[in-house]
């Protein structure tokens, strides 16, 4: 692999781990900050979904600044926001301070959720895209795991632990701001503004000078069509199915479950019967899971391609997640809950995890890219917020196994959705994918 699109792919990445610990650093605090500002369920679940609200400000808003500034300056804006919300967050007197700051961090989630992928899938030959664009995932769950970690640790400093556990993130925020200036911008953005020759430099040093002409024409090709259907919005033809498509694949990796377990995964261990500390471990255990899987993942997403990912596991998690509902519904505690919940992970992350952010990033025309990408992971951050917010509530009057059978069933759902409306892209240009699915 080419050392520089090696280079520029991972440090783009690092936002990824920066998003995964934003949202993940939150379940070792739940209880300490409950007891802090006196906390309702309705005010814990505003707490932990207000930095969704942020991703979904961030997600929305990002397209139309990243399609003027760039994908790279966007990037730069995430950590400059990472950092003053990990700041902010820890050193919060108020309830209403420390929404503020969540929000903050929230918005730079939601931004690098959409840039981090794209500016990678931009850069990125066919035969590598899939892999790369991964790596975002990777860095994501490495930054969960992280998170964890982190907060395992420093659960021994007492009564104001919350606070380091969101101090510790802006450490690599401010890491992360200094190595973009590493990288250089998206040959795809630099030919839409104009900057052709600029993008014929960073092709060639990315695709170590094989097929420069080519992929510029390729391009420079689809970006007409940008010019012809200008006045086009999202929702209208040729368009539509394709941004109704991405928000419903959104939607449905939330409906996994899949956040409430990295939010509220101490909450729920306790109620399995674990200890306070046991279940920080036991956290931590579903995070290195998620990585090592993560791992497995990757190898495989352009081997075996995005559509038959998604359904594998839209067959396997259903099954996993009813295990866990009986499990909790007949009250069987321990390990037993553990063991359901580590095989769920384990097929979320080597199928819908992986997959998410690459069929996101390439399953557009170039020409809509930047807005339909932010309107789908808009989508999945509502999806997320509502499903964050409404845990603790509906944990007190359902009960944790009926929540869990409903993520079951609409799981099964989204492996018929999945079958029925995606195409593959494994192995395509982001050109010829532009094709395949205005065809279809």
């Amino acid at each position: 692999m080419n050392a520089k699109l090696f280079l520029f792919a991972f440090i783009a990445a690092i936002g990824g781990l920066l998003f995964g610990f934003d949202t993940a650093v939150v379940s070792g605090t739940t209880e300490s900050i409950t007891t802090y500002f006196r906390m309702t369920d309705a005010m814990l679940g505003w707490a932990v979904s207000s930095a969704l609200v942020g991703c979904i400000i961030g997600a929305l808003g990002v397209g139309k600044p990243g399609g003027i500034y760039g994908r790279r300056k966007m990037l730069f804006a995430s950590a400059a926001l990472f950092f003053i919300s990990a700041i902010w967050t820890g050193a919060a007197q108020t309830y209403n301070g420390f929404i503020i700051a969540r929000i903050i961090g929230g918005v730079a989630v939601g931004a690098a959720s959409v840039m981090a992928p794209m500016y990678i899938a931009e850069i990125s030959p066919a035969k590598l895209r899939g892999r790369l664009v991964s790596t975002a995932q990777l860095a994501i769950v490495t930054g969960i795991l992280v998170a964890f970690f982190s907060n395992y640790l420093l659960a021994s400093l007492g009564d104001n632990a919350w606070r380091y556990m969101y101090w510790a993130e802006a450490i690599p925020a401010a890491c992360y701001f200094v190595l973009l200036f590493m990288t250089t911008p998206s040959p795809r953005w630099l030919v839409e503004v104009g900057r052709v020759e600029e993008a014929r430099k960073v092709i060639r040093l990315v695709n170590s000078g094989k097929g420069v002409d080519t992929v510029l024409a390729d391009i420079q090709e689809s970006l007409q069509h940008q010019e012809q259907s200008k006045g086009v919005g999202l929702f209208r033809r040729p368009y539509w199915g394709l941004v109704v498509i991405g928000m419903l694949v959104g939607i449905f990796n939330q409906l996994t479950g899949i956040n409430v377990i990295m939010y509220y995964g101490p909450m729920i261990f306790k109620s399995a019967g674990f200890a306070e500390e046991s279940a920080l471990l036991q956290q931590f255990a579903v995070g290195a899971t998620n990585l090592v899987f993560t791992l497995l993942g990757m190898a495989l997403i352009d081997k075996l391609g995005r559509k038959t990912l998604l359904m594998v596991g839209g067959i396997a998690m259903p099954v996993c997640l009813s295990l866990f509902a009986y499990g909790t519904m007949n009250e069987i505690k321990g390990y037993y809950l553990l063991g359901c919940m580590l095989a769920f992970v384990t097929f979320f992350c080597t199928t819908q995890g992986v997959v998410i952010w690459v069929i996101l990033s390439e399953m557009f025309p170039n020409q809509i890219r930047a807005r339909a990408t932010a309107v789908s992971c808009f989508s999945l951050w509502v999806a997320n917020a509502l499903t964050s917010f409404l845990f603790p509530i509906l944990k007190e009057q359902y009960g944790v196994g009926r929540i869990f059978l409903f993520y079951a069933m609409a799981t099964l759902c989204s492996f018929f959705f999945f079958w029925k409306c995606l195409v593959e892209t494994k192995g395509k240009t982001l050109e010829e994918i532009e094709h395949l699915v205005l065809r279809e």
